[in-house]
């Protein structure tokens, strides 16, 4: 599917080195499910206020990957991070004071564990918040929930396990697609990331169905 407003998935999560396999998974979900994952990592400009390509973003996708899981207080400040709600508040925000296109934004809410969003951001509660587990496959099978809930028309997305061993099958792939375009399969900038996982999904495309059998392209 192109890029447009409706096809177009805020990815709000940690960047560290801890969290990068999640961060991949969900690329990578994303984008084989025929959606396209926007992120501040997209674009290395350092004219722009960092806020204002997040919201900018943020305009621009109807649906949104929101984890609030990481609430480890740093070694140096013994403070957590609030970057992640505060995107987290900002996509509420334009859902809940937008134009009619801002009230159609749909999200889904990750955390390491289900209820555990309760101690810290109880503003939320009664929200279905999903837990992922640092599990990359329990991960993959919770967006491919989500997003096939936002399919266009009578697409069906085949099941969270094809999309796990598709994504299985990339990871051992990618150390080759690093060589053979000379990059480091350690060190991918997030453009990278998304150029591999693009060039992959085109060459292995995944197959979408319609109601009635009949074979969708993907």
């Amino acid at each position: 599917m192109p890029a447009t407003y409706d096809t177009s998935v805020f990815i709000n999560c940690p960047f560290d080195t801890d969290y990068r396999p999640l961060l991949e998974a969900v690329v990578f979900a994303v984008y084989d499910c025929g959606f396209c994952p926007r992120c501040a990592l997209e674009m290395d400009d350092s004219s722009q206020v960092r806020i204002q390509k997040i919201t900018s973003i943020i305009g621009q996708c109807r649906l949104a990957i929101h984890d609030i899981s990481r609430t480890e207080v740093d070694d140096t400040f013994a403070l957590p991070r609030f970057n992640m709600p505060f995107e987290f508040g900002i996509f509420v925000g334009a859902k809940a004071f937008g134009g009619r296109e801002h009230r159609r934004k749909a999200c889904v809410v990750f955390d390491v564990e289900r209820y555990r969003f309760q101690k810290f951001i109880s503003h939320i509660a009664g929200q279905d918040i999903r837990e992922h587990r640092c599990d990359v496959e329990l991960m993959i099978h919770q967006l491919r929930d989500f997003l096939s809930c936002h399919c266009p028309g009578a697409m069906i997305l085949p099941g969270g396990r094809m999309l796990v061993e598709r994504y299985h099958e990339f990871n051992r792939q990618l150390p080759g697609l690093c060589a053979k375009v000379h990059l480091d399969r350690d060190a991918l900038t997030y453009r990278d990331l998304t150029n591999l996982v693009v060039s992959w999904v085109l060459l292995h495309p995944l197959p979408h169905h319609a109601p009635n059998g009949a074979h969708m392209a993907a």
